[in-house]
């Protein structure tokens, strides 16, 4: 099969079932090329139709946990206290600029991990939108 940009559904499943097929070729041979350039070719083609978005913060910070073999206690050193940790991971407070900061540098995730939008976790659900906190006026007695 000659290398060629991947085009359909079709030309797709026929590139993977081809890079099986090349999958124990040597380095330095003609059959590793093929296989390099059909990579490239496959990636570019799932980059535009399969992309993976980033996660966010939470799920950053879980993942990272779960890497690092750390339990959530390991996050009071970072965001203040039991009960902050526990709000963030359930998704009931939002990360502050100092926690992001904190996160970054004790767990060397990257900031454009953390600084993403997420939902809320509300009464009855979840939030769509960040949750938006209201000013009551009060009336003067007369």
């Amino acid at each position: 099969m000659k290398p060629k940009l991947i085009k359909s559904e079709k030309a797709y499943g026929e590139a993977l079932r081809y890079l099986e097929r090349l999958m124990s070729s040597n380095p330095g041979t003609p059959r590793f090329e093929r296989l390099e350039q059909c990579v490239h070719l496959v990636e570019h083609y799932e980059s535009e139709h399969y992309p993976i978005n980033p996660p966010d913060p939470v799920s950053a910070i879980k993942f990272r946990l779960e890497q690092m073999e750390l339990a959530s206690k390991d996050l009071v050193p970072l965001l203040g206290s039991k009960s902050k940790v526990s709000e963030v991971l359930n998704r009931k407070r939002k990360l502050s600029l100092a926690m992001i900061r904190s996160l970054a540098a004790g767990l060397n995730i990257p900031l454009q991990n953390l600084i993403g939008e997420y939902a809320l976790q509300v009464a009855g659900g979840v939030a769509e939108t960040p949750v938006a906190y209201r000013v009551s006026k009060r009336r003067k007695a007369k």
